[in-house]
């Protein structure tokens, strides 16, 4: 339940910073699903999110992820 209302919030963030309004996103999604989300976007939605929880990110924890479910896992683990 909190991991859906993660993946909801984070997908309206993604929606926005893409500007997207298409966009899925599924626990396996990863950046080459979407075509939009390059390095420089990955920067403004890292930036997004940290705002739409009001956490921070370490860098470590960002480079170890390797889709959106471990981001939303990420973002639970922060909140909590």
């Amino acid at each position: 339940m909190i991991k859906e209302k993660i993946k909801n919030r984070i997908t309206e963030v993604f929606k926005d910073v893409l500007d997207d309004d298409s966009i899925e996103l599924f626990r396996e999604t990863t950046a080459e699903n979407i075509e939009a989300w390059d390095s420089l976007s990955h920067i403004s939605i890292i930036v997004a999110i940290e705002k739409e929880f009001n956490i921070k990110f370490d860098l470590k924890d960002i480079m170890q992820l390797q889709n959106i479910g471990e981001f939303i896992d990420l973002i639970e683990q922060k909140i909590f």
